[in-house]
């Protein structure tokens, strides 16, 4: 079972990336930030999420964070659907590996694959530079997730990494943070003082 503190499942699967297939390891991203999102099948037509990682794709980039997507497609309908649907949707289209898992395999590794319908679930997980899950989410088939979000999450997850401190509800960078010497007493008057709900 995966789990937050633990190395994330080491996988190698063929992909569609920058118009050819080749076979991509989890371990080559080994000392970079990894977004690893789960999709269903592209043929529900659910390209939005694909599109919406794609417009922010150049932010991840900048974060020193790598992109890889997985679905239980072959390479063949993602090279498909990155030339008929992504590239009209966002300009170059998934610029980066869209991963196959036929039969989920690797979507049985993270705990999503539903083999009652033959697809993964809508998942998503951080991993750290070290291999180590940072983050995870599993969201029901109608619920889209924030790409935004996971941009937040990935800032936080980073700045704890460089400081060790640790980050409150919504934490933004810029905003205060939580030190671990911090007295445990009186967090309520800095709590009040710096959020408003």
């Amino acid at each position: 079972t995966v789990m937050v503190g633990r190395k994330a499942p080491e996988f190698t699967a063929d992909a569609f990336d920058h118009g050819a297939v080749r076979k991509v390891s989890l371990s080559e991203y080994r000392g970079r930030w990894v977004f690893l999102f789960f999709i269903l099948r592209l043929q529900h037509g659910l390209t939005d999420e694909l599109a919406a990682v794609a417009v922010k794709y150049p932010a991840f980039k900048e974060l020193g964070a790598e992109v890889l997507s997985l679905s239980v497609d072959s390479v063949d309908t993602h090279r498909s659907w990155q030339e008929k649907e992504l590239s009209h949707m966002v300009e170059g289209g998934a610029l980066f590996p869209m991963l196959s898992d036929p039969g989920g395999r690797i979507g049985s590794l993270y705990g999503v694959y539903d083999s009652e319908r033959g697809v993964d679930q809508r998942g998503r997980f951080l991993i750290d530079p070290g291999g180590v899950l940072q983050s995870m989410e599993i969201v029901a088939d109608p619920l889209g997730r924030n790409i935004g979000e996971v941009l937040r999450q990935l800032r936080a997850l980073q700045h704890h990494h460089a400081t060790g401190d640790y980050l409150p509800c919504g934490w933004e960078p810029g905003k205060p943070t939580l030190s671990q010497t911090q007295e445990r007493g009186g967090i309520w008057k800095k709590w009040k003082a710096r959020h408003a709900f």
